[in-house]
Order: structure tokens, then sequence, then C-alpha cells
């Protein structure tokens, strides 16, 4: 058996994946968590990786190197007990710097959004091409078997997350991954827990550019101000740009063909090189695909082979993920947690529905959950994501760690929503059992729910799928229920 690696918060995306790239080099892994649940845990359980709850014990036999994820702190009982026997330990971002990364040419995917679809979408235009790249994706993209592998090829593609590294490590990961091919794809204000405005934010940016040598590559969007600010503080390294059709400085540019995404032309040097359609919806999507193409071909990818991987692209588990049917009811299942990702997966589902001709209402329904979203940050941007959607429902967000005057005023922002957006109507409810209870009332044949959260939402896609047998969709149009309609708003 090669050494031992314990992993403390394995169940994190990006931990989990990193347990995948060290069992691959021969590590014997091990790891502990709390609050396991899919895809992670069946993603582990797959690799033959035990998970154990949090205890001392599982250091009894002291492994050559503990890896603590970003999610621990003092006071937990192995980190305690790590550095009371002084244990060898690293964050997960320094052990893929010093161990995974070394005589590889590490392409970083960068920005508040897209992230993980992005780096999936390059690491499958580079599989298609033959390249066997290597790659680290905080998710598990639907055309691998998860989301990290060691490949063969010169190329590894990585999620370039920014945030902290670790308790004891406060600058963002991506700065451990010696980027020689940057992707910037877009920058606004998020993770509130750990940076106090957005120029906190463009500091790590700029400390990331610092760290691209000469002869790299960096691919930038053109169409956001706050990545040319970075550039604009100094640069060292050649820049490629993308941007919406139209920005003839930009070397390359994308066209939406269809209203919902699933269609669009990619241009370079004004000469359109890809007309293609995908199976991906959102405008925000066919951004991606062009920072996608623009890293591909300075990597010698050829044209053909990028069109082609954009036409089998199979997606990103969570992503706008159908995960079930009942009654002519279909429950999709998307990570969306920041207003400008909420906004434009909304828009793209309605219009995806009325491409296919469904008539049907678009349930959205919003577990506050990340520190940002629980806050009042974005508490005047929320109303205005949803004026594509019919129903909204909030869960009412969790106030742990905050006064009350910071949390996220949700009936608030209900109220906005069904002051400003014409035809759709919102509430907050208590718990996931009412909003199963509200949506059975109300829902119809040929409806959809979107679901949108960063975590588990207490395992809701599932409950409700089987709340919605065929005898809850038959109801009269005058027994609507408006009685528990109205109170949704009292919570």
């Amino acid at each position: 058996m090669g050494k031992h690696i314990h992993i403390l918060a394995v169940c994190g995306t990006a931990m989990a994946a990193i347990a995948a790239l060290a069992k691959s080099q021969g590590w014997a892994v091990t790891g502990s968590d709390t609050g396991v649940y899919p895809p992670m845990s069946d993603y582990l359980t797959d690799l033959g990786i035990a998970i154990a709850p949090f205890d001392v014990a599982n250091l009894e036999s002291p492994p050559d190197l503990c890896i603590i994820g970003n999610a621990m702190s003092r006071g937990n009982v192995e980190v305690e007990a790590i550095l009371d026997r002084g244990l060898a330990y690293c964050s997960g971002p320094q052990f893929v710097g010093d161990h995974i990364l070394p005589n590889r040419h590490a392409v970083v995917v960068a920005g508040t959004h897209g992230k993980t679809t992005t780096s999936s979408l390059l690491a499958y235009v580079l599989e298609v091409a033959g390249a066997d790249p290597g790659f680290l994706i905080g998710g598990v993209p639907e055309d691998f078997s998860g989301g990290a592998r060691l490949g063969s090829g010169d190329a590894f593609v990585l999620e370039g997350d920014e945030y902290d590294t670790a308790f004891f490590d406060k600058r963002s990961k991506f700065l451990h991954y010696h980027a020689r091919t940057l992707i910037l794809n877009n920058l606004e204000y998020d993770h509130a827990d750990i940076f106090p405005d957005l120029e906190a934010i463009k500091s790590q940016f700029h400390h990331l550019v610092r760290t691209v040598p000469a002869s790299g590559t960096i691919i930038a969007n053109a169409d956001e101000s706050h990545i040319s600010d970075v550039l604009n503080r100094g640069c060292w390294t050649p820049v490629i740009t993308f941007s919406r059709y139209g920005n003839e400085q930009s070397e390359w540019q994308w066209e939406v063909m269809a209203e919902d995404g699933s269609a669009f032309r990619l241009y370079r040097h004004n000469e359109m090189v890809i007309e293609t359609e995908w199976d991906m919806i959102g405008v925000h999507n066919v951004a991606n695909a062009c920072a996608v193409a623009a890293a591909a071909t300075s990597l010698a990818v050829g044209i053909d082979a990028i069109a082609d991987a954009f036409t089998s692209f199979s997606g990103i588990r969570r992503r706008m993920t159908l995960v079930g049917e009942s009654g002519g009811i279909k429950v999709f299942d998307d990570f969306a947690h920041h207003p400008t990702a909420i906004s434009g997966m909304v828009s793209a589902v309605k219009a995806s529905m009325l491409r296919n001709g469904c008539e049907g209402k678009l349930w959205v329904v919003v577990e506050p959950r990340s520190n940002t979203m629980r806050t009042r940050i974005h508490q005047d941007r929320l109303p205005g994501c949803f004026n594509c959607a019919d129903e909204v429902v909030f869960l009412q967000p969790s106030c742990r760690n905050l006064q009350p005057e910071q949390v996220l005023d949700a009936n608030a922002v209900c109220e906005a929503i069904n002051c400003n957006a014409t035809g759709t109507h919102a509430c907050v409810l208590a718990d996931t059992f009412a909003i199963i209870d509200y949506i059975c009332q109300q829902i119809r044949t040929g409806d959809e729910v979107l679901i949108l959260s960063n975590g588990g939402f207490d395992g809701i896609h599932h409950r409700l799928l089987d709340a919605l047998t065929p005898e809850d969709k038959s109801f009269d149009d005058s027994s609507m229920g408006h009685d528990f309609q109205d109170s949704c708003n009292k919570v």
C-alpha cells in the first residue's frame, strides 16, 4: 500500500476531486466529514474511499500527510489533534500545486460565475481532440466519471476558485495552481464572509495575473470592466480577448442564435468559425463556450474538434440537471446562488420552455444558503432576477452566525417581485415540507420546477417528485387554496 493521506472535509466538491487524484497517484486515501449527501458521497463511495465522522480515532495510525479542507477551522477535533501531535498537513490547493502540477501545463479557469461549466467544457474539448488532459473540477462533468483525472497529456485543467485556501492560508486557492493558460471569465462581488468588498477580490485576481509567465496566455472577457481593471494594474503575459458580437477589437466574439442559448456562432478575427447547436441553455454558457474556443486554439486544438465537442457535450451534474418527471411535471436542479447566475438561468429556462412549445408555468424554488446569499448584500438585486418566472418560492433564510438585521429579508424580496414582475407570484415558506405542500396544491401538468441551491436542500428534489402523483394535479381553479397562498408572505 502507498503512503497514507487523510482528508478533512472530504465531501466538499474540490476535496473529493483531490481525493480521486491522490488515489490515482497511489496514495492510500481516507476521509472524514459531516453533512454527507450526493453527488459527492456517491462519487467517493464509487472510488472506494470510506467517509468517517470527525474523530481523533481517524488519526490513531498517523497518516503520512493530512489535507485540511477550507471548511475546517480551529476547534475541530481532528484539526486540534493534527496540530497537537505535529502531524504533517497542508491545504488541498497546496497539495495539488506540489504533487499534481509539476511538469504539467496548468490551464486555470477563474471568475465569479461559470468556472465549473467552462473548465468541464474545456477538458472535454481537449479529450475529443485526443489530448488526454488531466483536470480538477469542483463538480461532476457528465462526460467523465468524476471531477478529477490525472490524464497523460501535457494540459491539466483546473477550476480556479478565488475563495481562501484554509484557516491557516488566506490566499485565494487559485494562487497555488501556477497557471500557464488563464481564463478570466467575469468578476463580481461574492464571498462576503471573507472579502470585505470587490476591491479585495480584484487584488487576489491581480495576484493571480502576476503568476502567469510571459510565455503563457491569458484569455480575458472584454465585456467585463472589472476584468479590464485587473489587467490594467499590470500584465506581463499576452492577452487574447473575447466578447459579445460587435466588439471588433476582440479576437473572439460570440453571437446567440436562439434566445435560450441553444444555438450560437463564434467569430475569430471577425470571421465566423463555428455555427452550432448544443444541449446547453443560457446566454452565459455561450460566453463560456467562446472562452473555451479561445483557450483551446491557443493550445493547438483545431476548430473542427472544438465544434464536435460542443455538439456532444453533456453538461455538469447540478447545472440544469433534470432530476425527474412525474405526471407531466419536470423537476430540475441547478447550483445557481448569485443574482447574476440566478437571473441567467431563470431566463434561459423560460426561453427554452417557449422554444419547445411548453405553455406551462415556470416555478423557481430558492434556498438562500451561501454565506453571501443569506445576507442583505444582494437584497436589492434579487427581485429583478425572476421576471421570467411565473411562481417563485423562497425558503426562509437561516440566521446562523448573523444578526437579525443582517439576514436577507426574503419577504421584502418577494413583495418587490409581486409588485414589479407582471404575472409573477412570489412567497416565503418556513421549510421544505411547507414548500412541497404548497407546490403540490397548485402545480399543473406541463409546469416545470427549477430548484436553485448550492447545497442538498434537505433532499427536496426527490421528495417533491415523490409527492407529485397524478392525483395532486387535478384541481379546480376556484379551489387553489387562497388562504394558504395569502399566508405564505407572513412567515
